[in-house]
């Protein structure tokens, strides 16, 4: 999958999000899309596990326009595992490369758990990234890079390795 359909950078009232494609972004059907109310918006990066406290932050934030705005312009914004990984990624980025870089740490294996990759397969998960990210280090323009551009393309190394791994979210 492409870095577009897979990452998106998402602005909402000042605060920035990293968030991945979930499945329903994918389907076409009707009825398929997220609940704009439990699944988008800003309640639904606040409480990704309580979807009550997601409904009532959205409608509390803005009589909930954001959430619904994401859900119909852009459900590949809205919330699921990957979205929690994303932020993960995005909060600890620095200690994750250093972690990679090093091949091996707790930041590391919890992004690779939150990817849904197992403990046996997180050693070549974890080489695959090593192995990207050392060609990302190294190529032109990387030190000029906004910390967040960084944390994206780590995200995108990461879904890769896992996917190649069979790691499930």
């Amino acid at each position: 999958m492409s870095l577009k359909k897979c990452v998106a950078i998402v602005s909402l009232a000042g605060t920035v999000l990293m968030a991945a494609t979930p499945a329903f972004a994918q389907d076409k059907s009707a009825g398929s899309g997220p609940n704009p109310f439990t699944d988008c918006g800003i309640g639904a990066a606040l409480f990704t596990e309580t979807k009550w406290a997601a409904v009532t932050s959205n409608v509390i934030w803005d009589i909930g326009i954001t959430a619904i705005i994401s859900a119909t312009a852009s459900p590949q914004t809205c919330s699921g595992k990957k979205v929690t990984a994303a932020l993960f990624i995005r909060d600890t980025y620095d200690k994750l490369a250093e972690e990679t870089a090093a091949g091996k740490g707790e930041h590391l294996a919890v992004a690779m758990t939150m990817f849904g990759c197992a403990a046996d397969t997180q050693a070549v998960v974890a080489q695959q990234v090593r192995g990207a990210m050392a060609a990302s280090v190294a190529a032109p323009g990387y030190t000029d890079k906004k910390p967040l551009d960084k944390a994206a393309e780590f995200y995108t190394i990461m879904d890769k390795a896992a996917a190649s791994a069979s790691c499930t979210v």
